[in-house]
């Protein structure tokens, strides 16, 4: 009997000691559940088609080396394999040296590793050529290797509005549950865009890992959603490209810049960069829908709410004190400098004079300040916009009946300050006027697509008829057109379309301890054509401080231009309407072209050409009564050059070789390049160019 206990008590022993680890993952493994399985998150598409945002399916390798098809027979199978398994892995994973991968790969047969991590976050591609490796092919059922599927959202363009479209990012936390940092679209349309998750009864192995039990007893995920935006990838990437151009040749802290479809309030592009710490730029935060003080741009809703009430006319004059006035125990001084004291309120209005508005609102508002917050409140400015996209600011308008207000509130609010909207709410204002009146919502999104089939469509909505009066509306847009024309934006003024806006200039604001000094917000807020506009804009640029430049038409207004240009090449409806320049015929006309052409056209004709050197690949020459003059140069990778003036053939063969895409319409020679000569450029970008006829 002794024995026998003795026996009984030794075979517990082993058995917990010795075997105790098998008889646990044994255990484990006859445990079943279910395990969600996740859906396939939708795409979103620009209102063109391209892929903005899509999902694509990566991987994590762990190694089960722990398993009985792995140390059976000492791991003769897996020691036979090992130098062919850790050369291939270091050819398909590029991350160690073959020598490296078989120590590892060792050590985790040693250890008897079940659930060792290898490598995470490979792609399909990698992920393939592992499972075609002689080991893994050859030992299906025994191989050690677990393939553990996920997804990565992709953005194919880059950070063209990576801020809107939105990031999709999910981590366990500290709790272990998940959590979710989506911004942009990828948070509004979260719940569309996820779908909804499946479930399989699955069986536990040892090290935590799962498999299937059998088919058929899984509830299959129903995939996401897909979104169309109202993005426009061309207008995009101009209106990025072109804010970009400014931040950089400034050092701006950060801008943002909105482009919005007039009739229908559709967002075709907006752009968000800020500067971080190394000096570069990228879409950061999402500018366009964050408060802050509007400066000037604001001027347009007081002289709405002066003309509506028919306080005032545009030919009324009114003495702005040479740009200095002060009220109670403040001064109210003109942003620029410019010396007038009696002129019209529409010159006011076009010399942007902070004390003319100043005085016009306290003349006529300062008894009854709620009549002037009751277009505040008509024109949407005490209210988000409504758009689309999760995390606007709330506006800040002051109250009269609140503590916040005092005697200055309402002659600081009348140009801009004291008060606190998002750029997109002034754009909707802007986009009003032009627009006849009528307010459009923004929106970002026209459809939602479901298996190539659209579910639901949203078409634009009206949020207010009319803003204000036909009388009053005509009013505002000479002033608008009066300001590019005469006023404080005039550099922006061009022979070839119309342009009407509003330049702004402000301090920024440092909270509630007054203004940093020598730190200024630019903007301009405008539409084009003037005449029948079919595009609206703003853009707000904060400088760095002690900017040399500052002056809203200075840093918002080329901005605002450069897109203007763009679209007037590429925009169909634009381009009719633009004043080309016509071809005159002469002896002294020049052209562009490859040397090489022009030597075997002076041959041909039996001329000379005299260049100012012989090795440049691409020429510009003109021609006199015996010869060819001009002068040669090379293209340089990474600098545009100026292609005014050349055939679409060579312009071609030049950007091919910049490596650009080149988008070309019209007929004869490139008269217009949406990239300015001399400016940086990438590989991959678009470049938009416009054939036609060249004035001498």
């Amino acid at each position: 009997m002794l024995v026998f206990g003795v026996a009984i008590f030794g075979k517990a022993f082993y058995i917990q000691t010795v075997e105790g680890k098998y008889w646990k993952n044994l255990s484990d493994s006859l445990q079943l559940g279910y395990k969600e399985m996740a859906a396939d998150r939708g795409t979103i598409f620009s209102e063109d088609g391209k892929i903005l945002s899509s999902s694509i399916p990566v991987f994590d390798i762990y190694l089960d080396f722990g398993a009985k098809g792995i140390q059976e027979k000492n791991g003769q199978k897996f020691k036979e394999n090992i130098d062919s398994l850790s050369i291939q892995l270091s050819s398909i994973l590029q991350e160690k040296t073959a020598g490296a991968y078989k120590r590892e790969l060792m050590a985790v047969f040693n250890n008897k590793n079940q659930f060792y991590l290898l490598q995470k976050n490979i792609d399909f591609n990698q992920s393939k050529a592992l499972r075609n490796t002689s080991f893994i092919k050859l030992n299906k059922n025994s191989n050690g290797f677990i393939f553990k599927e996920k997804e990565k959202r992709l953005a194919p363009f880059g950070i063209l509005a990576k801020r809107t479209i939105g990031l999709s990012r999910e981590y366990i936390g500290e709790d272990g549950k998940i959590v979710n940092t989506n911004v942009g679209l990828e948070k509004t349309y979260d719940s569309l865009l996820k779908g909804v998750s499946g479930r399989r009864l699955v069986r536990r192995i040892s090290g935590g890992a799962t498999v299937p039990v059998e088919e058929g007893l899984e509830v299959e995920p129903q995939n996401g959603k897909d979104l169309i935006s109202t993005i426009d990838v061309n207008i995009q990437n101009v209106a990025e490209q072109a804010l970009l151009k400014v931040l950089t040749e400034n050092e701006c802290a950060n801008g943002t810049c909105i482009v919005m479809e007039v009739k229908t309030g559709k967002i075709k592009a907006i752009a968000n960069l800020g500067r971080n710490i190394n000096g570069e730029y990228a879409e950061d935060f999402n500018y366009a829908v964050n408060r802050s003080e509007p400066g000037s741009t604001f001027k347009l809703m007081t002289m709405l709410a002066l003309l509506e009430d028919q306080y005032v006319t545009l030919s009324q004059h009114i003495n702005i004190e040479d740009g200095r006035w002060q009220y109670k125990d403040k001064i109210v001084k003109d942003s620029e400098v410019h010396q007038r004291s009696d002129v019209t309120i529409q010159e006011a209005f076009e010399l942007s004079s902070n004390v003319g508005m100043a005085k016009l609102a306290i003349t006529y508002y300062s008894q009854n300040p709620k009549k002037y917050l009751k277009h505040l409140e008509r024109l949407h400015l005490t209210q988000r916009s409504g758009v689309d996209l999760l995390g606007e600011s709330y506006p800040l308008i002051p109250d009269p009946k609140k503590k916040d207000w005092s005697a200055t509130s309402l002659p600081w609010m009348s140009f801009g300050y004291n008060i606190a909207v998002s750029p997109l709410q002034t754009l909707m204002v802007y986009n009003a006027v032009a627009n006849n009146g009528k307010m459009m919502r923004p929106y970002l999104v026209n459809s939602i697509v479901h298996n190539g089939e659209v579910i639901k469509s949203f078409s634009p909505v009206t949020l207010v008829d009319s803003i204000c009066s036909q009388t009053t509306l005509k009013q505002l847009r000479i002033c608008l057109e009066g300001v590019i024309k005469t006023g404080t934006g005039k550099s922006m003024l061009n022979n070839f379309y119309t342009l009407a806006g509003k330049t702004g200039t402000a301090q920024v604001a440092n909270d509630n301890k007054g203004y940093i000094q020598g730190v200024y917000q630019s903007s301009f807020a405008g539409y084009f054509p003037a005449e029948n506009p079919k595009y609206s804009c703003i853009v707000v640029i904060n400088n760095k401080p002690d900017a040399k430049k500052y002056y809203g038409v200075q840093v918002a207004g080329p901005v605002f231009t450069d897109i203007a240009n763009k679209l007037f090449t590429v925009d169909s409806d634009l381009f009719s309407s633009f004043n080309h320049k016509k071809y005159v015929d002469s002896s002294k006309v020049e052209w562009n072209g490859s040397t090489k052409d022009f030597k075997k056209i002076a041959t041909h004709l039996s001329s000379t050409i005299n260049l100012n050197q012989q090795k440049g690949e691409w020429s510009k020459v003109s021609s006199s009564k015996t010869a060819f003059v001009g002068s040669t140069w090379n293209s340089k990778y990474e600098v545009m050059p100026d292609l005014i003036g050349f055939g679409l053939s060579d312009a071609l063969e030049l950007m091919e070789k910049q490596q650009l895409q080149v988008i070309a319409t019209g007929k004869g020679k490139v008269i217009a390049q949406s990239i300015q000569s001399g400016s940086a450029i990438q590989k991959g970008q678009t470049i938009y160019i416009t054939l036609g006829t060249v004035m001498n």
